[in-house]
């Protein structure tokens, strides 16, 4: 298979930059990928879910107050895990898993799906047309995933009957452009470094190795240019709220940024770095990876014996 593939589109538009799957994963359907990335992604949850429980302990820790005044129960990321261990037991480590496994579900799945669409109708092609599609993607992804984020399925009952369906998607505003900047630098950061390592030949063309190498390099953008968002999406879910479901911390998304930077410095936009990138870092790949190697397998299997 060629670095930079040359193929027919399942409408016969020709493509010519790669895809990010790999050449044999082009004529997977939008339909297969809503399964497939929902799979891959849920995969990786299981295993990076406990660095998720740590970093947003750390991102809440000393919240709106100065660097100083505050307790730290969290003192990095290892000292972090004892605590939550020793708290909570081991199994405080996987909290929230089953509310997870349900957004990455959700959210990646519709993610994937419309990026699909994108690559099928040939947006991905254009100048910027992997990040304009996988921004988009993923703002709609964290639309429809955004109550599964916002709690576990239990607590959804209690408050679709105390704010209503608004409640249901408390802090949309803080998690759609978290989503949009980190699904935009993952999947057009995975396709070029795809075909930059295949350019130079590290591995062969198909082995699942190019898929991993190009998950790792994209791991580190989406680690960067996401923490931020991530922090006030993580503010944002986690305020108290009056009885109409208004936050009482923050009215937005720009307004948790003004108070973040004016209470506790700049540099409180990243905090839990070691961590969030410990748990972005190995989900990217491995979601990445799983993605990539299940298109491959789909697509020999409907194409055995053609």
């Amino acid at each position: 298979m060629p670095a930079a593939h040359t193929l027919l589109s399942p409408r016969g538009a020709m493509q010519t930059t790669p895809a990010p799957g790999g050449a044999d994963a082009a004529s997977v359907s939008p339909a297969a990928d809503l399964v497939l990335g929902a799979s891959a992604c849920c995969l990786a949850c299981v295993f990076t879910n406990p660095l998720e429980v740590v970093k947003t302990r750390l991102q809440l820790q000393g919240e709106l107050q100065a660097r100083g005044t505050h307790p730290r129960p969290y003192r990095g990321l290892f000292r972090a895990v004892g605590a939550v261990a020793r708290a909570d037991g081991l199994r405080g480590l996987q909290k929230g898993l089953g509310a997870a496994l349900l957004y990455q579900g959700l959210m990646n799945g519709v993610r994937f799906y419309c990026y699909s669409l994108a690559l099928e109708a040939g947006l991905t092609q254009q100048p910027g047309g992997t990040v304009l599609a996988g921004a988009l993607a993923g703002a709609l992804g964290a639309f429809v995933g955004s109550p599964a984020y916002l709690s576990v399925l239990g607590a959804l009952e209690t408050i679709w009957r105390q704010q209503g369906v608004p409640g249901l998607w408390r802090g949309v505003g803080g998690a759609v452009p978290r989503v949009m900047v980190g699904s935009a630098a993952q999947l057009a950061t995975f396709a070029s470094a795809k075909s930059w390592v295949q350019d130079h030949k590290w591995f062969q063309e198909d082995s699942w190795l190019v898929a991993l190498a190009g998950g790792m390099i994209s791991s580190v953008a989406v680690a960067i240019v996401m923490t931020p968002f991530d922090v006030i999406s993580t503010r944002l879910y986690n305020q108290p709220v009056d009885p109409t479901g208004r936050g009482q911390l923050y009215r937005g998304l720009l307004d948790c940024l003004v108070k973040i930077t004016q209470a506790e410095g700049p540099l409180a936009l990243y905090k839990g770095l070691g961590p969030a990138y410990l748990r972005l870092g190995p989900h990217t790949v491995l979601s990445l990876l799983f993605w990539d190697e299940l298109r491959k397998l789909t697509y020999r299997f409907q194409h055995q014996g053609a």
